[in-house]
């Protein structure tokens, strides 16, 4: 008999813990390799994360609604082979987890301390002794001791060491005092502003009804919050005359969907001159870590999607330079499809390098997106109408009636300044207007 341990896999960039959902098998249950374990969630997608060996489930690690951390143990699972077997799939285990400890600590700088932690088991009477890779990243920018780190209470499953105890420990941990500690300290009390209390309003007696946020709208919120706390937003705008593209698609979409079996619509079509102007200005396809500029080779274009229940995914088009009109079209159009049926995976959610939000498909002329960390800019499409514009010529100035509509571009003003977030939005603006009314597909 050997033992297998199943783990949190890698869910992406940016992504260092998820949620038990739901567990399909119990201890004592039959699995086969491949065969969905568990559901579980993340700000970003709902998925299932398969066995990766035959055998019967021994031990569940953690509970339903847990905070598990990418590469932490969440199951054994007792299967037939050699010893040796299970020797080989541990040290992929071990190889797993030690990417994703990577993967965790790279937007989190390491601050050595004058002891550093040991990436081990350490003995401890408070806490089991073990640490996921997410605490020890924490221990190590604090500069915690392993002495210090084991004398931590943890309230985790079997009393490990959960990154709420260890977040809860550095609020209250004592610190040297600050001279801006000793003025405050010597104000009279009341110069020092009362805090907000943190306790739910009471609203008995008012003509109310309360809705309790969802597990992914909270999980939204948190994100939306910490990107503009972690971004310095600026927001341009430009008008653009998408006449062209109009009557083209209405030239042609009749016979495009009989021949391809998908519709074409307005996002793909953007998504192409999107993927044109990205090329000639990488830096708008970058992220930032610490003080470095990540610019990303790969052009893979998130798009916002509504979905059914008013919460909000943002699935991805990977290398969307490297496909044509047709093939960006059936990959939206699945791809939208997918998010609306909650059946996504997690890569589908992966690797964005770039957002695009149509808030048009909902009425508004423009709006000012948040930026989807950890890109440097998203882009909105705002709704299409006709209005009576000058229209410029060699023979002279004219007044029609063209399809105009409104782009904005949110972008992080650490990494792209005016002058770059303005050209590439101009530029863009200019691919759409010039839309080839001979164009074939």
């Amino acid at each position: 008999m050997a033992l297998i341990e199943l783990t949190m896999p890698a869910l992406g960039e940016g992504i260092i813990e998820a949620t038990v959902l739901k567990w399909l098998k119990s201890v004592g249950d039959l699995v086969q390799e491949d065969e969905a374990v568990l559901d579980i969630a993340t700000d970003k997608v709902d998925s299932e994360v398969p066995s990766t060996a035959n055998g019967i489930i021994k031990e569940l690690r953690f509970k339903e609604n847990d905070v598990a951390p990418v590469g932490a143990v969440i199951a054994i699972i007792e299967t037939e082979g050699e010893n040796q077997t299970n020797a080989e799939h541990q040290e992929v285990s071990d190889k797993q987890i030690q990417i994703s400890n990577k993967e965790e600590t790279e937007d989190i700088p390491y601050l050595p301390s004058e002891t550093p932690v040991a990436e081990k088991n350490i003995t401890s009477e408070n806490n089991n002794g073990f640490y996921s890779p997410l605490v020890l990243s924490i221990a190590k920018q604090e500069g915690i001791k392993a002495d210090e780190l084991a004398s931590i209470p943890g309230t985790g499953n079997e009393g490990r060491l959960s990154k709420k105890d260890i977040l809860a420990y550095l609020e209250n941990r004592t610190k040297p005092v600050s001279a801006t500690q000793k003025l405050v300290e010597e104000k009279p009390a009341s110069a020092i502003p009362t805090p907000t209390p943190t306790t739910p309003k009471n609203y008995s007696g008012e003509n109310v009804e309360i809705i309790e946020m969802d597990r992914m709208r909270k999980l939204i919120a948190h994100h939306m919050k910490e990107s503009q706390n972690t971004s310095a937003t600026v927001t341009s705008f430009v008008e653009v005359d998408v006449t062209n593209m109009v009557e083209w698609r209405n030239k042609i979409k009749v016979d495009f969907e009989k021949r391809e079996h998908t519709k074409i619509t307005f996002t793909p079509m953007f998504i192409e001159c999107i993927a044109r102007v990205i090329k000639r200005h990488p830096l708008i396809n970058s992220s930032v870590d610490g003080d470095r500029i990540i610019v990303k080779k790969d052009i893979n274009i998130g798009m916002a999607t509504a979905l059914p229940s008013g919460n909000l995914i943002v699935p991805v088009i990977k290398n969307a330079d490297h496909l044509n009109l047709v093939g960006l079209c059936k990959a939206v159009n699945t791809t939208a499809q997918n998010a609306r049926t909650n059946n996504l995976k997690p890569s589908d959610t992966q690797e964005g390098t770039f957002t695009v939000t149509n808030v048009g498909s909902f009425g508004s002329l423009t709006g000012t997106p948040i930026i989807n960390q950890p890109q440097v800019a998203i882009l909105a499409i705002g709704t299409i109408k006709k209005r009576p514009v000058v229209i410029e010529t060699a023979q002279g100035d004219t007044i029609g009636i063209r399809s105009m509509m409104i782009l904005s571009l949110s972008y992080d003003h650490r990494i792209v300044d005016g002058a770059l977030g303005s050209t590439f939005l101009s530029e863009v603006g200019r691919e759409i207007e010039n839309w080839d009314l001979k164009k074939t597909v």
